[in-house]
């Protein structure tokens, strides 16, 4: 319906609509100790999809703190962790259909995991080796699975975010009843891309769901520096989106509103905005010191709302679970993650020829010529290079 022909209410005087009059409600489901909620509603989850929920949260930490361990170890080049934020990052992936398009930022592991990327793919990418689908072209923590519907990471925020749009786009004309889940952080929804793809979505109607992890700061600001407004999800209304804002650290909560945000977006070719609330007990990468701009006090709150123990609370009073399962899956999960390691980082590079192929469907001349430059730079001066780093196939 054209602007011209809808039904306008007229006014004779200067009235001002302020923006700050609705304030966004927090779906929760689960309390702190895994009890629920007066009034809550479970989600229809068995045994089975809640172990394998809570096993990969818990694998989600595991390697976050053995791989940050492996940085400052001077094993690997760099980190991210998601610490703090594995009820967000699991519970979304876990309410999807396999087949639905993933575009990450950076600090989405869990969802990989839970699609079934294992811990030696896990490993390939972040060392760089022969065996990495991205050939060691990326840093680490810049995952992509073709086989697992989860587009490659890029550093610069925001880019996913209107590719989410035109790739959901696709998928409306395609008519399979799948759609797109780009996460992103409240900082990179500061980025003109955020709102150019809010805004191609809602125009062309189409079957994406925009998820914000709001947790708390865009590296060193805070979000009280970032935006006056009520977070992110009003933003949504601007563009005549739904919204739901929920609580980020209850696994079950960010379940149930990804289930409803996805019906939305498949049956009637709409997209959705969810804004999850949690917070990034880890610093924001292996480079930042977190001390700088927030107090101890501050990070103990939010670790009183630990995601992975609220699920585990809960998952005991169903007995579901136990203490002594607890402690066996942390020794396993630590010993296959540090097994991993150690062969991952024995694996040769790729070999110096990858480095340009892929682009087209022949290398051309111009690139032959500079992959010959770099093995002759590489030979004259092979001290200043890694022996690996030499590894050529021929030549």
């Amino acid at each position: 319906m054209s602007q011209t022909t809808k039904t306008i209410e007229v006014i004779h005087k200067p009235e001002f609509i302020q923006g700050n009059e609705f304030k966004f409600p927090i779906f929760q489901v689960l309390k702190q100790d895994g009890a629920t909620y007066k009034g809550a509603k479970l989600p229809e989850m068995d045994q089975e999809e809640a172990l394998k929920i809570y096993r990969t949260m818990v694998f989600t930490r595991v390697l976050d703190e053995r791989m940050l361990a492996a940085q400052r170890q001077g094993r690997l080049s760099f980190y991210l962790q998601s610490t703090g934020e594995e009820g967000t990052v699991v519970g979304f992936a876990a309410a999807l259909d396999d087949r639905d398009m993933i575009m990450a930022q950076y600090r989405e592991q869990g969802a990989l995991a839970y699609r079934g990327f294992s811990v030696d793919e896990f490993m390939n990418q972040l060392f760089g080796n022969e065996l990495d689908y991205g050939k060691g072209r990326q840093m680490p923590i810049h995952y992509g699975s073709a086989k697992l519907n989860y587009m490659t990471i890029s550093s610069p925020l925001a880019t996913q975010i209107p590719q989410a749009a035109g790739y959901a786009y696709g998928q409306k004309l395609e008519g399979k009843g799948l759609c797109t889940v780009t996460v992103f952080g409240e900082g990179a929804a500061s980025e003109g891309d955020f709102h150019a793809a809010l805004n191609m979505a809602s125009v062309h109607k189409v079957p994406v769901i925009f998820l914000c992890r709001n947790n708390g700061y865009a590296i060193s600001t805070p979000s009280s520096e970032q935006f006056a407004a009520d977070g992110i999800a009003p933003r949504a209304l601007g563009y005549s989106m739904r919204a739901i804002r929920v609580d980020g650290n209850d696994v079950l909560a960010v379940y149930l509103a990804t289930l409803a945000a996805r019906k939305i977006a498949v049956e009637e070719n709409e997209p959705v905005l969810i804004e999850a609330m949690t917070y990034r007990l880890a610093a924001h990468s292996s480079s930042d010191d977190p001390s700088g701009y927030r107090s101890k006090k501050e990070e103990d709150v939010w670790r009183a709302k630990d995601p992975i123990a609220r699920m585990r609370n809960w998952l005991i009073k169903k007995k579901w679970w136990s203490e002594d399962e607890e402690k066996q899956l942390q020794d396993s999960m630590r010993q296959e993650v540090l097994d991993a390691m150690k062969k991952a980082e024995k694996r040769p590079p790729p070999p110096v020829e990858s480095l340009v192929t892929d682009v087209y469907d022949e290398v051309t001349p111009q690139l032959h010529e500079q992959l010959e430059k770099l093995k002759m730079h590489v030979r004259k001066y092979p001290d200043a290079y890694p022996k690996s780093a030499g590894r050529m196939t021929h030549g």
